[in-house]
């Protein structure tokens, strides 16, 4: 079977091309291709609350490429989300009209909650092969940071909080912000003790590499804490000519290391698994298990 999800997020716009092999006991999930496009949809939404024509015509022109693409790959389903920078622009719903009417794909503007749920949906601890062990998921994008306490199938706990990594670079996340997720975090941790955490979003997958850790291995919190400190001794144009990082990466995993290093010593985690899964991944799960639910 064949999906598309396409993820229309605050930092960037992304299309998964997937593909799920049911021959087997489990379906196996592979990518058979990413294209992702750093519109910065939160740079206008989370200052202006309004999205500017220039990104606009940007947005669709990059719905239309990914309508050509999809065409191309005859999906048998597809989604298309957008998350915290469409919920915020007073101009979300003419945008949608817009994308509609050029490249006819339907785009759903998703809650903070029903995004957790997606990204859920990937069920990781089968992925990351420890199904008995307690998480908590930390999942940072531009205009928020989505977090899922779970074990195997039951989710203790899930919030939504509006940090993310455009909005600290633009200087709109206060104190009362911080102060809320770390409190929800304190308080649902003790009570449920998470043995480890696991982290998705394009920052933590690069922040993993730039650790040198293997795949399949944990991340610690001490390297995420010590990336922190070494990425700030750059400046930014350093990052990207000296770091080689795109120069949509190199301003905002500095904010993005944060986050995630500051929830994992609010929880007292010490390591995070690193699956490189995110939204897009559980929406290709939503997909599929709507069409193997029919097909029974």
């Amino acid at each position: 079977m064949k999906f598309a999800a396409i993820d229309v997020g605050s930092n960037a716009v992304r299309l998964l091309l997937s593909r799920v092999d049911t021959e087997g006991i489990e379906p196996i999930y592979e990518k058979v291709s990413v294209i992702r496009m750093p519109i910065r949809l939160g740079e206008d939404a989370f200052v202006h609350n309004n999205i500017s024509q220039d990104k606009i015509s940007r947005l669709v022109s990059t719905m239309m490429a990914f309508r050509h693409l999809m065409d191309a790959y005859e999906p048998i389903d597809y989604m298309a989300c957008a998350t915290s920078a469409m919920r915020e622009a007073d101009n979300s719903d003419e945008i949608i009209s817009l994308i509609k009417e050029k490249s006819g794909i339907d785009l759903n503007v998703i809650s903070g909650r029903k995004e957790a749920k997606i990204i859920y949906s990937n069920r990781i601890e089968k992925v990351i092969g420890h199904g008995n062990s307690t998480y908590l998921h930390i999942d940072v994008g531009g205009g928020s940071t989505e977090l899922i306490l779970f074990k195997g199938k039951e989710v203790f706990a899930y919030r939504s909080f509006n940090i993310g990594t455009i909005r600290i670079l633009e200087g709109i996340v206060t104190k009362k912000d911080w102060n809320e997720m770390k409190k929800w975090v304190k308080d649902v941790t003790a009570e449920h003790n998470p043995d480890h955490a696991i982290g998705s979003g394009g920052n933590i997958n690069k922040i993993f590499r730039m650790s040198g850790r293997k795949d399949g291995t944990l991340i610690k919190r001490g390297d995420i804490k010590y990336l922190n400190r070494y990425l700030k001794g750059f400046t930014l144009e350093q990052r990207i000519t000296k770091l080689g990082l795109r120069p949509d990466r190199a301003d905002v995993i500095v904010p993005a290391s944060k986050i995630y290093a500051s929830v994992m010593e609010w929880g007292d985690i010490n390591a995070m698994h690193v699956p490189q899964l995110g939204l897009a991944d559980g929406i290709i799960h939503v997909l599929y298990k709507k069409h193997k639910d029919n097909y029974v």
